[in-house]
């Protein structure tokens, strides 16, 4: 059972940047994909971005491409989402997510694990 815990969510101006963490139990993290998903209030949970499990290969919604990059850091079992320029229309609950995967994937039913999210605010 992988337990995945995120943080670095907060209260940010438009323009501004944050930088979520996701950290994962399992040791061997390494052998899952990993995703990051957001939840806006009154909306369907939205695909972010995905890393696949050597770092080699990432996926990005259209929203966020050029803005949000992906990493992962496997010494430390951490994902990592860097999001740059934030828009008001980001401010979501953001979740991540682990597939056992190879490749990353934009589906949410192909992800085993799920943590409980941290909330993202942007301010206009």
């Amino acid at each position: 059972q992988v337990q995945l815990v995120e943080s670095g969510g907060g209260l940010v101006q438009a323009g501004g940047s944050l930088k979520l963490s996701c950290a994962a139990s399992e040791p061997t993290f390494r052998s899952y994909a990993m995703g990051w998903f957001r939840q806006a209030p009154g909306k369907e949970r939205e695909f972010v971005a995905a890393i696949s499990w050597s770092g080699g290969t990432t996926y990005y919604a259209d929203s966020v491409k050029g803005r949000f990059t992906i990493a992962r850091d496997i010494a430390k079992n951490t994902v990592y989402l860097q999001m740059n320029s934030l828009k008001p229309e980001d401010t979501a609950v953001y979740c991540c997510a682990a597939a056992h995967a190879i490749l990353g994937t934009t589906r949410a039913d192909e992800y085993d694990y799920w943590g409980l999210g941290t909330h993202v605010t942007v301010s206009s």
